[in-house]
């Protein structure tokens, strides 16, 4: 029987090495992505691009409205934080582009796709290195959760299918997690990270930014990410 895997795929780095590194592994590829009320729907096309690229079996996009919730950057009429290098990044607070309860969301969706499709893993491109500072990016999180998803589904219950969330960026920096993709052929012109991108134009100064031009200088790799000029 084809090996299957859900995959939750945002258009940006992580994910999309997640998916190349899942099929890899011989799985079949259904990707998920979101539109959950985020600043901009780009994102949301370089989803579609990676899909295309990596050939999946199947990709679906999901219409959910966290702005009714708001409290996220990435959700409310709060701006995106911008510093000019990576270096100026807190590292011990947890940003204001943090989506409450975002994770956990996508996970059960993906959840319940799995059970559809008795696929036995979920993979999410979560890293614990390059910390986001986001609470649901952390391994105890994620192992949290394989364990409430497999005492709330059908398959999980009757042990026809024990789902396993696959984190295989977890203990990788940026730097090492794009040498990953590179070597497995990802074009990472096709994704994106920008928190806040115009016409399609990366920011370069919002946390996601700089751990991307942060990433792609430790891995040696040109970065092909089309930046807005940064005005003097």
């Amino acid at each position: 029987m084809t090996k299957r895997a859900v995959v939750l795929s945002s258009g940006g780095i992580d994910s999309t090495t997640a998916m190349a590194m899942a099929k890899s592994k011989g799985n079949e590829i259904y990707s998920l992505s979101f539109r959950y009320g985020q600043r901009h729907s780009t994102e949301i096309e370089c989803a579609k691009k990676v899909a295309r690229a990596l050939g999946v079996k199947a990709h679906r996009i999901i219409d959910i409205d966290l702005r009714q919730f708001a409290g996220s950057a990435l959700t409310a009429d709060i701006s995106v934080p911008k510093h000019d290098r990576a270096d100026q990044l807190a590292t011990d607070e947890i940003p204001i582009t943090y989506v409450p309860a975002r994770n956990t969301i996508f996970l059960s969706y993906a959840m319940a796709w799995a059970e559809i499709l008795k696929a036995p893993a979920i993979y999410i491109g979560v890293t614990a290195v390059d910390y986001s500072g986001y609470p649901d990016c952390r391994p105890e999180f994620i192992k949290a959760f394989q364990t409430m998803a497999n005492l709330a589904t059908k398959t999980g219950v009757t042990r026809e299918t024990l789902l396993k969330i696959e984190t295989p960026l977890i203990h990788l920096s940026k730097g090492q997690i794009i040498k990953t993709g590179h070597d497995l052929g990802v074009d990472y012109s096709l994704t994106i990270s920008c928190y806040d991108p115009e016409q399609d134009r990366s920011c370069g100064q919002c946390d996601s930014c700089l751990h991307r031009i942060k990433g792609f200088k430790e891995a040696g790799i040109p970065d092909p990410t089309p930046y807005i000029p940064i005005k003097a």
